[in-house]
């Protein structure tokens, strides 16, 4: 079984997720993607979070209808912040039998040498990119690299922060988020203030 992990905040997740997640396990050798929330990014303020319970739960919501799209908290059990690579281990350690690729953006692509223990990452995982229009100069040493496959995806410009910004500012962006996730915000009234 090879399970490609889309690693993300998902605050919110949004219908850009889960066209690039589809894409992912519908047009490569992925088996499943397996959305991977993320309590806490190194690299973002923890403050602008929704509790991880609730951004877990706008994944199941919005991945209920995809067989092949699975949620994860796995790392809501490991010491944060939270690395890649300590993730890796523990799911491949959990998962003997299971093959783990990464699953990114070109943007990310872009910083993976920054990245705790990058080159263990490589050693030991596929890295699935899809294209992003503002993905910045790729380190030479990822273009050609034997573990980097670049897919085809659809390029969707559209984050979560411009959907949390538009929310706060009273615009309907109902048609950028899963309906189910779009009645849970709605209900509970997250990121109005």
């Amino acid at each position: 079984m090879k399970i490609g992990l889309y690693f993300g905040t998902f605050n919110p997740i949004h219908v850009g997720h889960l066209i690039i997640a589809n894409h992912m396990v519908e047009y490569s050798d992925l088996n499943q993607v397996w959305m991977v929330v993320t309590p806490h990014n190194p690299h973002k303020q923890k403050s602008t979070l929704l509790d991880d319970y609730h951004r877990l739960e706008m994944v199941h919501l919005a991945t209920k209808d995809y067989p092949k799209i699975k949620p994860s908290d796995i790392e809501f059990k490991l010491p944060q912040p939270n690395y890649t690579v300590n993730t890796l281990a523990h799911l491949q350690e959990k998962y003997p039998t299971y093959e783990f690729a990464l699953i990114m953006g070109e943007d990310n692509l872009n910083s993976l040498h920054k990245w705790k223990n990058f080159e263990v990452i490589l050693q030991n995982h596929a890295i699935f990119v899809y294209p992003r229009l503002n993905s910045g100069v790729i380190d030479e040493q990822f273009i050609n690299h034997p573990k980097i496959h670049r897919v085809g995806a659809p390029v969707i410009e559209l984050s979560s922060t411009f959907i949390r910004e538009s929310i706060k500012n009273g615009k309907n962006v109902r048609a950028l988020l899963p309906e189910h996730v779009w009645a849970f915000l709605d209900h509970n009234l997250f990121y109005r203030k």
